[in-house]
């Protein structure tokens, strides 16, 4: 069982904390289809192909700027070389290219979930995120998911945001509610270097909120999602129960998946199940159209047990679900040292981590610090 990942690097605009790789030429669109399909065929009858595959995700940039006949394309191509038996087909939109009609025909090529980026449905901080909708789009487009019956679909939240108080977040959180979606996805706002945000912040011209202030928002978020409902499964991710994402939910337990499009990246186990490899398509749009095979992928990684033990413990421990000792130990024969032992007792202890039989998961507190935790954890071994 695998999964799609493809990549459409195409945008309206540039979102300010964004570094996700995109171009916004949308003259583009249909050659870079067309190389997609190239790229896509070029896997008929490769070993890649025994494989079921259960999940296919089309994230992006903008995937809600294809047209019909673009999809179409695309998911022939799918059909052609792999064995499709989706549990679950995502595609990523952007609320100001939602309408019932655009919902309708994404249904008839078998997207029965959508990933909708509303961040915010405050006015001001739109407009510091430089996005391309307005409040009123993203509420016609919650609606349009609503009255169309879409099968089921996650909203995403930005919080952490540069004068956003709790009041703020408190409204839209409650205005996303209103619509009682399945599925949330929340982010605390992350500033990454070369950003639009990332330069501001190093000029000085922006005070990004301080570890107390973010901290607020995530206790807001968390109580008030509770209190509807929804349970936090993944430090970032809310769902009602069984709404879950499938396709996340793969990558963090190391299922195998490739990757499609400038940027995408790819994993795969070996037959034996001793070593992985990942490998990444180049961000480079113009190679990719232009089918210069030195400039779409990069050189494989070779992953060994180790590296992918230490990988797995990352992505789990970030889960509600945690891990379990026996997985580590027979799945990658790996297992904690003294030193590391000994640092899981004290973050027990503190209330961070708990272990009940054999496994181990982070407390909701522990959640909240999971990135620093796990560093820490895996420097001592």
């Amino acid at each position: 069982m695998s999964g799609i990942y493809i990549h459409i690097p195409f945008c309206k605009q540039a979102c300010s904390y964004c570094d996700f790789y995109f171009k916004t030429r949308q003259q583009l669109l249909q050659p870079f289809t067309d190389a997609l399909e190239n790229e896509i065929l070029s896997f008929q009858n490769s070993s890649f192909t025994r494989s079921q595959i259960s999940t296919i995700y089309i994230g992006g940039g903008t995937p809600s700027l294809l047209n019909e006949r673009q999809l179409e394309q695309i998911f022939s191509a799918l059909n052609k070389v792999f064995r499709l038996e989706p549990d679950e087909v995502t595609m990523e939109l952007n609320p100001d290219d939602v309408t019932p009609g655009y919902l309708k025909m994404i249904r008839n090529f078998g997207v029965g979930r959508a990933s909708m980026g509303v961040q915010s449905f405050q006015g001001e901080i739109l407009e510091f995120m430089h996005r391309a909708h307005n409040r009123n789009e993203a509420l016609f487009a919650l609606e349009a998911l609503q009255t169309t019956g879409f099968p089921t679909y996650t909203a995403d939240l930005i919080y952490g945001n540069p004068g956003q108080t709790l009041s703020m977040l408190e409204q839209d959180i409650r205005q996303l509610l209103v619509f009682d979606p399945p599925h949330i996805s929340a982010y605390s706002l992350t500033i990454e270097p070369k950003t639009r945000l990332g330069k501001q912040v190093q000029l000085g011209r922006i005070d990004p909120p301080g570890d107390v202030t973010v901290s607020e928002h995530s206790d807001l978020l968390y109580d008030l999602l509770e209190e509807a409902g929804m349970i936090q499964y993944e430090v970032s991710n809310y769902a009602k129960p069984g709404k879950e994402a499938v396709h996340n939910s793969n990558y963090w337990n190391h299922k195998n998946y490739l990757g499609f499009g400038p940027s995408a990246h790819s994993f795969w186990w070996d037959d034996e199940g001793t070593t992985a490899k990942r490998w990444q398509n180049r961000a480079d749009l113009t190679g990719y159209i232009e089918n210069e095979p030195k400039k779409i992928q990069t050189e494989n990684e070779i992953l060994d047990l180790h590296t992918l033990a230490e990988e797995r413990l990352m992505l789990a421990l970030r889960t509600k679900e945690g891990i379990s000792l026996e997985e580590l130990e027979q799945r990658y024969d790996f297992s904690f040292t003294e030193n590391q032992l000994g640092y899981i007792s004290g973050q027990i202890h503190k209330g961070t981590i708990s272990r009940t039989k054999n496994r181990l998961k982070m407390t909701r507190q522990g959640l909240k610090i999971s990135d620093f935790l796990l560093v820490d954890l895996l420097s001592r071994g």
